[in-house]
């Protein structure tokens, strides 16, 4: 019986997982930039220019989106250390998509290596 890390392991030796330094130069020419984190995650902070489509969602999402059903689309996934962007990247190749890449690490990486986030401001109640 499999287990969640062993399928992460398989889907990294399928796809393109690219290391930050590359995602920067990625990022400037994808056509979409996907956040696969849920959303708490998301509104805590994402890569600047990032849509959110969280994991269990987001094949339903790039189905429904007309915008989106191009297969040849360039595509960078990422999630907090690369684990859900890799078998993100593995579903969206069995769909037929054929440019998707994922970022090693994750935002994790994106961070450590003195990257910015960008946190959306929160309403004031007061």
């Amino acid at each position: 019986m499999k287990t969640a890390h062993d399928l992460v392991v398989q889907a990294k030796q399928t796809v393109q997982e690219i290391s930050v330094e590359q995602a920067v130069a990625a990022i400037q020419t994808c056509d979409v930039l996907i956040d696969v984190r849920e959303v708490d995650e998301y509104a805590a902070g994402h890569l600047p220019g990032a849509v959110h489509m969280s994991r269990g969602m987001l094949e339903f999402k790039m189905a429904g989106n007309p915008k989106m059903q191009p297969r040849d689309l360039n595509i960078v996934l990422y999630c907090k250390t690369s684990g859900r962007a890799a078998l993100s990247a593995k579903s969206l190749a069995d769909m037929g998509y054929t440019h998707v890449r994922s970022i090693a690490g994750g935002v994790d990486a994106w961070v450590a290596a003195g990257h910015e986030v960008f946190k959306p401001a929160q309403p004031s109640f007061e």
